[in-house]
């Protein structure tokens, strides 16, 4: 199960990189922004998930503990941080695509970098 998760992670990531890489359209290139950014979130908290003796994981209260397996909370405080960062990076990056439309009347990277002048 969990090497799933890193291979779900590793292929989110790869296709992010890949769509980066080598699409022109600025919508385009924010979604592979995000998809490696999901990418990383899944690949870290499946980082932070254990399992010990075939049992699957409780959550991180530490009251009542009875010796199993339990979830790592350090990774899921970093990854509930990065959600929030990235959805402030996501919201900014849509609005400099919707000024940059609006302005020159395209999404096209290679338009825009000639418009540089």
């Amino acid at each position: 199960m969990i090497a799933l998760q890193y291979l779900t992670a590793l292929i989110m990531i790869a296709l992010g990189i890949y769509a980066f890489l080598y699409k022109r359209n600025l919508i385009k290139l924010i979604l592979a922004l995000d998809l490696i950014d999901s990418g990383i979130h899944l690949l870290l908290i499946s980082e932070g998930y254990r399992m010990e003796n075939g049992l699957p994981p409780t959550a991180p209260v530490y009251t009542g503990y009875e010796g199993g397996a339990m979830v790592a909370p350090i990774p899921q405080a970093l990854v509930l941080t990065s959600i929030v960062i990235g959805v402030c990076v996501l919201s900014l990056a849509v609005a400099l695509a919707i000024n940059a439309y609006r302005h020159y009347g395209t999404l096209d990277v290679t338009k825009l970098r000639r418009l540089r002048g």
